[in-house]
């Protein structure tokens, strides 16, 4: 998946939407309990019915990780199938790595090769040669952590140097060294509005991935107004909002309303 790829989907769809199957057996719906694969059977019904609307989806590893082999079973399915049946649709391991560099060698043979992503989430704190095995892949992604959408955030990503410039501007700014526009994302949290456009600013080219929208209460219409570029520069991310709108038989096509109103919300503030 290139970025023109991935810009054609975005003008195709009139969307930026990434749906996040962070999918946790307590809350999917009892009559699934039955398949032999739960947690495929739900992310299978729920790709499918939003799959006009999404140009991306992401699957927290954590999720899939806790439940041992048969987690990896369900993550390997999911992949596999978004993969054959929607090849268009780009894919995101949201499994925050990072580490001395042929640990991340391994964790990008992994994502990349093993389970066949076009995307990981990286940690940067440990600097260059931890991120630079992921970004040895041609036609893979690296998408940055830099500001995140969680609380905690404030504990470091906005501390400031002695000129003013916040740890995640230092971040941006450092890792643009290391990789093009083309193989480099950054992920910016919808929750920290007032530093959309600082963010922006220090990458006018790359992509965003933005979490945070619906359930955690960043507002879409300030990302897609003031954290977008000219190539539309940003994949929004919903989860709660959009698989876990019903525990009943109605929940794929409930997913799909979720969806479609946030499409089309996309499209009047973006096309």
């Amino acid at each position: 998946m290139n970025r023109q790829a991935l810009i054609a989907q975005i003008e195709k769809k009139k969307s930026v939407l990434c749906v996040g199957l962070d999918t946790d057996i307590n809350k999917i719906p009892e009559h699934l309990l039955s398949e032999s694969d739960p947690i495929f059977a739900f992310n299978k019904a729920i790709i499918d019915a939003t799959a006009d609307f999404a140009v991306a989806y992401k699957p927290n590893i954590a999720f899939y990780e806790s439940m041992g082999v048969k987690g990896w079973e369900s993550l390997g399915k999911t992949i596999d199938y978004l993969n054959e049946s929607y090849p268009e649709v780009f894919t995101i391991a949201d499994a925050k790595r990072g580490d001395i560099g042929n640990t991340s060698k391994m964790y990008a043979e992994a994502f990349f090769n093993a389970m066949a992503f076009d995307s990981v989430t990286v940690a940067p704190y440990m600097g260059v040669d931890s991120v630079s095995p992921f970004l040895a892949f041609e036609d893979k992604w690296v998408i940055l952590l830099a500001l995140t959408s969680n609380q905690g955030a404030f504990d470091f990503q906005l501390t400031e140097n002695t000129d003013g410039e916040a740890l995640f501007e230092t971040v941006v700014k450092k890792a643009q060294e290391w990789a093009t526009p083309e193989q480099l994302m950054f992920v910016l949290g919808a929750t920290k509005t007032e530093f959309l456009e600082r963010v922006r600013k220090a990458a006018p080219d790359s992509f965003f991935l933005v979490p945070g929208v619906g359930a955690q209460g960043g507002s879409l219409e300030d990302v897609l107004t003031k954290a977008t570029n000219k190539d539309y520069g940003v994949l929004v991310n919903s989860t709660r909002g959009i698989i876990y709108q019903s525990k009943d038989r109605d929940f794929a096509e409930a997913a799909r309303g979720a969806a479609l109103k946030l499409q089309q919300e996309m499209q009047r503030i973006l096309f």
